[in-house]
C-alpha cells in the first residue's frame, strides 16, 4: 500500500485522536468555575460543554486555516506526512503527561511547538514560514496578560455595580448566570481549539496532494467537531480541581466574571483568526478576577507552577517532535 496513504489516514487519526484529548484536557477549563461554585452539577456542566463545543467547532474555519498555512508551507513540505505525523505525536505525549498531573498546559503551544520541531528537523529553521509563525506566537503570549487584564476589569465593575446589593440575592443571580458564561466559554473554546485539529488534517492532506487548497473539507470539520465534542464527555476533573479551586476561592461572581472574560477574549481571537490557549486564557482570567479582588487572595505559588509549565510547553514539544520525526523517517523511508 502506498506509504504517502498510510501517512494521511494515520495524520487523520492522530489529530481526531488530539481533538478528542483536548476535549477532556482543554474542556475542563471551560467549566471549572461552574462546577466549583455549584452553578452545575458535573455532569450538567460537560453536557452543556460539549453541546457548545460542538456548536462552536463547526461555526468558524479562520484559526484552523491559519494553522494550515502560517507556520509552514504545506504544499512546499517535504515528508510532509512524517512531519506532520511526528508533531501529533508529540503533542498527545505532552497533553497526556501534563493532564495525568493534572497541569492546565496549552494545547496549542504543544501542537504549534510540535509542528516548528518537527518541521524544522525535516528541513532546517528555514522551513518556517517567520511572518505568520511570528503572528501566531504573538498571539499566545499576548492572550494570557489581555485576560488578566479584562478579568481584572470585568470584575472590578461587578463588584462596583453590585458592591450595596443583597449577598444571598446576587450570589443566587450570579450562579444562574454562571450557566450562561459556562455555555459562552465553552463555545467559544469550540471556534478555537476544534479548528486546530482540522488546520493540520488540511495541511496532511496537502502534502499528500489529496487536497489543493487552505479551504477546510466539510468531512474534516464534521469528523474534529466530534471528536471534540466526545472528548469534552469524558471530562478532566484534575484540571477542573487546579482551575476550578487551587489558584484562588472562587464565588459565584468570581466564576460568572472569569468565564465571561475568557470568552471576549477568545471570541475575539477566532474573529482575528488567531490560536489562542484556551488554557491560557482560562487560567489568567481567574488570576485576573483574584487580584481584583483581593491580591493576597490568589495562590501566587500555583499560578507560578501554570506559567512555568506555559513557558516550557512550546520548546520542549518542539524537541519531542524534532526526535519523533527522526524517528518516524527511519520506519517509514
Amino acid at each position: 500500500m502506498d506509504t504517502v496513504f498510510i501517512l494521511t489516514v494515520l495524520v487523520v487519526i492522530f489529530a481526531l485522536a488530539f481533538d478528542f484529548i483536548n476535549g477532556f484536557h482543554d474542556t475542563a477549563n471551560a467549566i471549572a468555575t461552574s462546577v466549583s461554585t455549584r452553578a452545575l452539577t458535573p455532569r450538567q456542566a460537560i453536557i452543556l460543554a460539549a453541546t457548545m463545543n460542538l456548536l462552536g467547532a463547526l461555526t468558524f474555519t479562520g484559526v484552523a486555516k491559519t494553522i494550515t498555512k502560517d507556520i509552514v508551507d504545506p504544499f512546499s513540505l517535504e515528508n510532509g506526512g512524517i512531519v506532520i505525523l511526528a508533531a501529533l505525536t508529540a503533542a498527545i505525549a505532552w497533553n497526556l503527561i501534563t493532564w495525568y498531573y493534572g497541569i492546565p498546559s496549552s494545547s496549542s503551544h504543544a501542537l504549534i511547538g510540535s509542528v516548528a520541531g518537527a518541521a524544522v528537523s525535516a528541513g532546517g529553521f528555514g522551513i518556517l514560514n517567520y511572518a505568520g509563525f511570528t503572528k501566531i506566537l504573538e498571539s499566545l503570549v499576548v492572550s494570557p496578560f489581555l485576560a488578566f487584564g479584562v478579568g481584572f476589569v470585568v470584575m472590578s465593575l461587578f463588584r462596583m455595580v453590585f458592591k450595596n446589593a443583597n449577598l444571598s440575592r446576587t450570589t443566587k443571580g450570579f450562579r444562574l448566570f454562571q450557566v450562561v458564561t459556562a455555555a459562552m466559554q465553552a463555545y467559544t473554546h469550540g471556534t478555537n481549539d476544534a479548528q486546530k485539529a482540522m488546520g493540520i488534517i488540511t495541511m496532511a492532506l496537502i502534502a499528500g496532494n489529496y487536497h489543493t487548497s487552505t479551504e477546510i473539507p466539510e468531512w474534516v470539520r464534521l469528523s474534529a467537531a466530534i471528536a471534540m465534542g466526545i472528548g469534552t464527555s469524558v471530562g478532566g476533573w484534575k484540571i477542573i480541581k487546579t482551575v476550578g479551586g487551587k489558584i484562588m476561592k472562587i464565588r459565584p461572581v468570581n466564576g460568572a466574571a472569569a468565564d465571561l472574560s475568557s470568552a471576549l477574549v477568545i471570541f475575539a481571537a477566532t474573529t482575528f483568526q488567531l490560536p489562542v490557549s484556551t488554557t491560557h486564557v482560562a487560567s489568567s482570567s481567574v488570576m485576573g478576577v483574584g487580584a481584583a479582588q483581593r491580591v493576597r487572595g490568589v495562590k501566587w505559588g500555583v499560578a507560578q507552577r501554570i506559567v512555568i509549565t506555559w513557558i516550557i510547553t512550546l520548546p520542549v514539544s518542539a524537541l519531542i517532535a524534532g526526535f519523533t520525526y527522526q524517528l518516524f523517517k527511519l520506519l517509514f523511508i
